[in-house]
């Protein structure tokens, strides 16, 4: 996947995407509260307000984004091995899960605070043991050489002392992409979740009920 210039997702839509995902199951099952309560803030400072979702953002607005463009094409990659394109839905990097996860890691809450670092030590880790391997990124190295480093750290108990600390950052990049993927329409879609859609066609309220009220209905 050799991706020179990665188009960004606008940055309301990554805010928008990550306070989401931040309420969701997946996440919450993950977060250790003693520990973000001790973490607080970045630099022990309050960050005022949250975003207001109303507004356009470009990077760098509301906070800093972490990741530099080498870490993306790493991160895209990965998302790309981990939920790859099939007959039902896009791959996660084609869906701009990559700049989901960096807008978690950049985000200046207890939780987001403690996965940025695991996070971006993993990239620089998992491009690294690419270079050691195939003198190439990460997101140069073709599908069978990526997955036999994803091979080596997916599993945290079964993973050599070696690859102890990329197992610790698989096991948590697995999590962001599965949320950040499963939290849109087409994550959704490829699971079968219905959600908030009727059933039933609905064609107003009865004429009877409409005629009581002194109301006319009007068709469009």
């Amino acid at each position: 996947m050799n991706t020179p210039d990665l188009p960004r997702v606008d940055r309301r839509t990554a805010i928008k995407w990550m306070l989401t995902a931040a309420a969701s199951a997946t996440l919450l099952a993950r977060s250790n509260p003693a520990a973000a309560a001790a973490l607080g803030p970045v630099g022990g400072k309050s960050i005022g307000a949250d975003p207001n979702l109303l507004k356009a953002y470009k990077p760098g607005d509301v906070w800093p984004l972490t990741m530099t463009e080498a870490q993306r094409r790493a991160a895209a990659a990965l998302c790309a091995v981990i939920i790859p394109e099939d007959s039902s839905s896009p791959s996660a990097a084609a869906l701009h899960v990559h700049d989901f996860i960096d807008e978690w890691i950049s985000a200046p809450y207890p939780q987001q605070t403690a996965d940025r670092p695991v996070i971006i030590d993993g990239l620089t880790w998992i491009d690294a043991e690419a270079h050691r391997r195939f003198t190439r990124d990460f997101a140069q190295l073709g599908h069978a050489e990526q997955t036999a480093i994803c091979d080596d750290i997916c599993f945290v108990p079964k993973a050599a002392l070696e690859f102890a600390a990329g197992a610790k950052f698989f096991a948590l990049f697995r999590d962001l992409t599965a949320s950040g993927f499963y939290t849109l329409p087409e994550g959704r879609k490829d699971i079968g979740f219905i959600g908030n859609m009727p059933l039933i066609s609905f064609d107003g309220p009865p004429p009877a009920v409409l005629e009581k009220l002194g109301v006319t209905q009007t068709v469009q």
